[in-house]
Parts: C-alpha cells; structure tokens; sequence
C-alpha cells in the first residue's frame, strides 16, 4: 500500500513538473523567429515598439514595415510605396519582368522624429529614400537619385552628418546631401578595399549587406561573405572614426545564417537579427543574444544560433504576417489587406471588390501566352513548417481560352484551376517543376463553382506540394502530382500562394473567387 502511494505521488510530481516547466518552454520564443520569407531585415527600436523593414522585391505594394513589441511576435503595418515605378518590366509588359530585381534589401532607420526608409533598384538604376513622420499610417514622402546604390546601410552621425555605406567586396561610403537627394559632390571614397578578407582569399559572394551601428562611441559594421565550399557567414569590422581604419573579424558560422544586424532592448540586453536560406519557403528570420567581450559583439551561446530564446512566444503568423480573407468590406476598410500583394505592378481597373459584394473579381484585359507573364495574381506568403491555402471560384463567366485558379507561385510554379478550351471547362493541374508548365491532370467540370487547395510541407526542407479539389468544399480529391518546390534565383523569393486569371485567346471573361482560407495544417 505504501509503494503504491509512494509510486503515485511520484507520477504525480512528474506531471507537475512536465506541465510546470514544459509549458514555461513553451512560453519562450523559437527560431526561426519568423517561418515565412522575410529577408534582408533592417531593424530599429524607437522607446519600447520595434520596427522592421525587408525586401519583397517585384511584389507590389513593396518594402514591407513590420512592428513588434517583444521582438517575437511581428504584425505588417505598412509598405514603402505601392509602386516602385511605372516601366515595363514591372507592369510585366512588353516581355519584360522583374523577377528577383525590384528593389533590395532595405534600410529603416529612425531621426528626429522622422522614419526613413532606404533601398534600391537596379531595375530603375536609382536609390530611393522613403521618409513619414507616421509610419504606420504614412503619408510617405520620396526622393531618388541615381545611381543604384547596392545594399546601402545609412547613418545618421552625431556631428550631423548622414553618411551611406554601400557595394561588393569593395566598400564605398559618401556622405548625403542635407535633404537626402543625393551624394554630396567629392565625398565619394573607398571605406574597404576588400571587406571579406577575415573569411580568407576563396570567396564566392564577396562582402555585402552592410549594415552600420554606433555603440559606446565605437562603429560596428555588418557584411555577409559566403566563402567558397563553405557557408554564409557574418563578418563584423569596429572602428572608432567613421572611416575607419577598420579591423574586422568573422562573427558567425552556423547553417548559413547570416545577414543582419544589431537591436537592443529598453533594459539594455541585445539580440542580432538574421536570415536563413531555408528552401522553398524562402529565407526566414532568426534571432540569437548578443553580449559584449573586449568591445566585441559576440553573436549566439557558444557560437550557435540558439532554437529558443528569453523572449516570449509567438502567437503565430496568422493573422499578422497571412490572413485568411473573405473578400466582405466595410465602409472604411482597405480594398486589399496588407498581406496581400500584387505579383509585379497590378492593372488596378481589371480587378474589384464591389463589381460582386463579397467577391474577387479578376477580369481579363489582354492575352498572355505565359502564366508568369500575365498580370493581376494577388498573392501571400506560404509559410512552414506546414501550410495550405482554398478558395471557392465561380467560373460562370470564363471565355475562350481563359485559365483561373490557384498558384503556388515561383519560377517552378503549381497551378490547380479551370480551363476553358474547345468550349469546355476543364479542372486540371499544371506543373512547372522542370521549367516548362506541363498538365499533370485533367477532369471535365460540369458546375459553375469550385473548391480549390494547395497543401505545402517545408518540415525539414521536404518541400513538397499537393492540390486538391472538392465540389462541395467538404470532400476533397488530389489532383495531379507531387510539386517539388524549388527555390530559384531567377524569382529569388520563397513560395507564395497566389489567385490568378489570365487569357490566351479573348480579352474580358473574368472569375470571381469567394474567399481564401489560410491554415497551418495541411489536412
């Protein structure tokens, strides 16, 4: 009797003890901080709130300004601009595109009371400085000058100078004019000859990504260098002049992650925020403490990014990073909610959300023999380690040759949707996984609506993704075959669902989509 009771208060004590501390474990942040592509991150704490800027490339609106109060959990609260400029390649026009161009790796800083944003784009040739007094609501003011200025970092110095540090292997810095319209004529100079000499002399991606802070009267400069057979890997010089000279030395090496910089909290404890390769998904944000040793930052315990973090859990990417959308508005609320984004510079008259109450409407303007090509695919992030996004589309109003449906979208892309060929409506499945879309499987369809899924599984880099259709969006049947996601240079982004229509044969059918469901499921 007495083992017994001994033995039950034993199992007891070991519940407690699970739930006590397994739930305080759960309490703490994870890396990655943020599962879902959001690269080239630029930080900046003003008092308590934290804001965060990123690259989001050919996607329109762009420069996406997100904000967070812990560091962990992070909501979209605005864009840069809604479009970068009005050219062909990107108003996907003409032949052209700006896949994996648009603008890059951006610089948020905060002076005077005064938010700044600075990027540039190599498809326009100019660098943009993108400034509000309210960052969250805007308006945005814009300069731009020539010429484009590669993964520029700024600094606004205590003598009342800004200065801009930008390049490749070799580092320039110059000092902006006043008013931020330019470089200051003569102060154009070389900062580092060869940055990505601590990583040794075998360099594949030479020094970049620069990113510069001010600590205790001393410069730190960030650059990523990814040595030959090896990985990424953060380098950081110290000076005590602006211009050094600098010494440098290698911070991090660990999976690749790598680019970023430095943030503290009001009670004085510090983080380096980075990114990761990470697949298909795209690249994903990681935090990792910092302390100090010697002057130094010393990134990470132990010379690892850590999987979890003395900083509260994330609640989740939904709704604050993907939203499921019904397409209902009120009076007063935004037309498209900011974790949509248009797929290159959207053709604002062929789409609606009044033409049908409740709906999506994409209407056809012009024929495109590419599906990469077309304009008007609305899209969000896929996000890991699991997600699947469904819609409704109501297919009533298709004409000849017209394809709509739903898009996994990156240079090998997924499609389930409806055809309209030979005066017939088909479902079928595409692949592009080997570069040229192919129809993987084809079904007659015999109603005007249709349920749509795509499942996506980035556990562990497995990459895959599976299409669904229902007709009456309880039963669902796969469709098609296996997408393996591939993450390509030439789109440089992680995979994103997306709901598009586009014509190859005559101009104004048009679909309208009821809602699309986002989950962290794949079921």
């Amino acid at each position: 009797m007495e083992s017994s009771i001994i033995l039950r208060k034993t199992v007891f004590a070991s519940i407690f003890f699970t739930l006590l501390f397994g739930n305080a474990q759960d309490k703490r942040a994870q890396n990655p901080i943020i599962f879902a592509d959001v690269p080239d991150m630029s930080m900046i704490r003003v008092g308590d709130t934290y804001y965060m800027s990123s690259t989001t490339m050919h996607m329109s609106p762009g420069v996406p300004i997100m904000k967070s109060t812990d560091l962990s959990n992070w909501k979209l609260v605005n864009y840069a601009y809604d479009i970068l400029a009005d050219m062909d390649a990107l108003n996907l026009e003409n032949d052209e595109s700006a896949y994996g161009r648009g603008s890059w790796a951006s610089c948020i800083r905060y002076h005077k009371g005064v938010f700044y944003v600075f990027t540039f784009a190599a498809t326009t040739g100019k660098t943009y400085v993108y400034s509000t007094k309210d960052i969250e609501n805007g308006p945005w003011d814009v300069n731009s000058f020539e010429p484009s200025c590669h993964d520029l970092t700024v600094h606004f110095d205590d003598d009342g100078k800004v200065y801009m540090i930008w390049g490749n292997g070799k580092l320039m810095i110059a000092e902006l004019k006043n008013d931020l319209s330019g470089v200051k004529v003569g102060t154009e100079r070389v900062l580092i000859e060869n940055a990505s000499t601590p990583a040794g002399d075998n360099i594949m991606l030479g020094a970049e990504g620069s990113q510069l802070f001010k600590v205790n009267g001393k410069y730190y400069l960030f650059n990523i260098v990814w040595p030959r057979n090896g990985m990424r890997t953060v380098l950081i010089h110290r000076a005590d002049s602006i211009y050094g000279p600098y010494e440098g030395k290698v911070a991090l090496q660990d999976r690749g992650i790598a680019q970023g910089g430095l943030i503290d909290t009001p009670e004085g404890d510090w983080f380096t925020y980075l990114f990761r390769d990470y697949g298909s998904v795209g690249r994903i944000p990681y935090l990792a403490p910092v302390t100090w040793e010697d002057g130094w930052p010393v990134l990470g315990v132990n010379g690892k990014v850590p999987d979890t973090l003395d900083l509260p859990a994330s609640s989740g990417l939904i709704p604050n990073i993907v939203d499921s959308d019904e397409f209902n508005r009120q009076e007063g609320d935004s037309a498209l909610p900011l974790v949509w984004q248009w797929n290159h510079n959207p053709a604002d008259s062929l789409w609606s959300l009044t033409d049908r109450n409740g709906y999506l409407r994409l209407t056809t303007g012009r024929t495109d023999e590419k599906f990469v090509q077309a304009r008007n695919t609305l899209t969000q992030r896929t996000f890991g380690p699991i997600c699947s996004g469904t819609t409704a589309l109501d297919v009533s109003n298709m004409k000849e040759g017209d394809f709509a449906g739903l898009v996994l979208l990156q240079k090998n892309y997924g499609q389930i949707g409806v055809k309209y060929e030979n005066g017939e409506k088909k479902l079928v499945m595409v692949s592009a996984q080997n570069d040229q879309p192919e129809e993987m499987e084809s079904l007659p369809l015999q109603q005007d609506v249709v349920y749509l899924k795509a499942t996506c599984n980035f556990t562990d880099l497995e990459d895959v993704a599976d299409f669904y259709y229902s007709f009456n969006g309880k039963d669902w049947m796969k469709i098609g075959g296996q997408l393996k996601m591939s993450y390509t240079l030439p789109h440089f982004m992680g995979y994103r669902f997306g709901l598009f229509n586009y014509a190859s044969k005559e101009v104004g059918g048009f679909v309208d989509f009821d809602y699309f469901r986002i989950a962290n499921k794949i079921d």
